[in-house]
């Protein structure tokens, strides 16, 4: 095992058990170019990263939070989403910074 192999294994040996699971999260998203509750279609919101079976892209909830919007309000004005939708939403945003940062700004720009 490689050097870089063995720090990894040493820091994820001191995750608690919630860290690991985001890990393991991230880790078969990367993998698979998926994410649990959020999928990409090319036809779908110009390809963004949406909830599952909706048109409403993740960078979309991910604004509203940061401007200050509590989940109840935006589950008021999605009432197609659920709790569990925006905990996807939220862990994709946490994953892909810079991929929703980068469609917040393009947005804001046009």
């Amino acid at each position: 095992m490689g050097s870089t192999l063995k720090t990894l294994q040493s820091q994820v040996s001191a995750l608690t058990a919630a860290e690991k699971a985001q890990l393991l999260q991230m880790l078969a998203g990367e993998l698979t170019h998926t994410w649990p509750g959020v999928e990409k279609h090319p036809r779908v919101a110009g390809g963004a990263a949406c909830i599952v079976h909706t048109r409403i892209p993740v960078w979309v909830l991910e604004r509203h939070r940061q401007l200050g919007w509590p989940e109840s309000r935006i589950l008021d004005n999605f009432p197609a989403l659920s709790a569990v939708d925006l905990v996807a939403a939220w862990s994709y945003a946490a994953a892909h910074v810079d991929e929703i940062a980068g469609e917040i700004r393009q947005n804001e720009e046009a």
